[in-house]
C-alpha cells in the first residue's frame, strides 16, 4: 500500500529522513547540536545537499561532540575548509565552532540545551494541522524569539527561518501535513 507523505520527500534519502526522523521529538543534547550545525550549514542550500553530506559531517565534527568542537583552533578549521566532503564555507564552519562554545554555556546555565530549547514551546510539541505546503510558515513568533535569544548568546547562523527549520527537524513542531501518515503517528 502506498503511504501518503509530505510532498518534499522526493529522493530515497529525503524519504527515509522524512519517515524516520523529521518531526520526531529530540531530547538528546548531542543530536540537538548536530541539527543546529546542519541547519546552519544548510543556509542557502537544499536540505538534500546537507543530508548527503551528513555522515561526512559526523566524521569531520567528532560525532557532533560540542565539547570537542568548541576546542577547534585555526588549524582544525583550516583542515575542515579543505575537506571536500562537507560544505566548505568559512563562515559556516567558524560558526559551528563558536556555536559549540555558546552551546556549552547554555548547558551550564540551564543544565541541558534540551531544557533551554524546549522552553520556547512550553516543553511539548506544537501540533499544526496544515493541509498544504503553502500553509507551512518559514518562521513563527517562537522561532523569532529563539533566534533573538540565541543571537544574544553569541550563536551565528540562527535566523528565524533556520530556527524554525530546527524546530521542525527536532519535533518541537509537527509540521507534517494532515494527509501525511507521519502526522497522526507523531501526534
Amino acid at each position: 500500500m502506498h503511504k501518503r507523505r509530505c510532498p518534499w520527500g522526493k529522493g530515497e534519502l529525503e524519504r527515509t529522513y522524512h519517515d524516520t526522523e523529521w518531526g520526531v521529538p529530540v531530547h538528546d543534547d548531542r543530536t540537538l547540536f548536530e541539527f543546529l550545525v546542519l541547519e546552519g550549514a544548510q543556509a542557502g542550500l537544499s536540505w538534500s545537499t546537507v543530508l548527503r553530506k551528513r555522515e561526512a559531517y559526523r566524521k569531520a565534527f567528532d560525532g557532533f561532540d560540542p565539547a570537542k568542537v568548541a576546542g577547534y583552533d585555526g588549524r582544525r578549521v583550516g583542515r575542515l575548509l579543505r575537506n571536500p566532503d562537507i560544505i566548505r564555507n568559512r563562515s559556516k564552519i567558524e560558526s559551528a565552532v563558536g556555536n559549540a562554545r555558546a552551546f556549552l554555556e547554555v548547558q551550564r546555565e540551564f543544565g541541558s540545551f534540551d531544557s533551554y530549547l524546549w522552553s520556547f514551546v512550553g516543553g511539548k510539541p506544537r501540533i499544526n494541522r496544515w493541509r498544504s505546503v503553502k500553509q507551512v510558515p518559514a518562521a513563527t513568533p517562537e522561532s523569532g524569539a529563539l533566534s533573538k535569544d540565541l543571537k544574544a548568546r553569541g550563536f551565528k547562523f540562527v535566523g528565524p527561518t533556520i530556527c524554525y527549520a530546527l524546530m521542525q527537524a527536532v519535533g518541537m513542531v509537527n509540521d507534517h501535513l494532515v494527509t501525511c501518515f507521519r502526522h497522526a503517528q507523531l501526534r
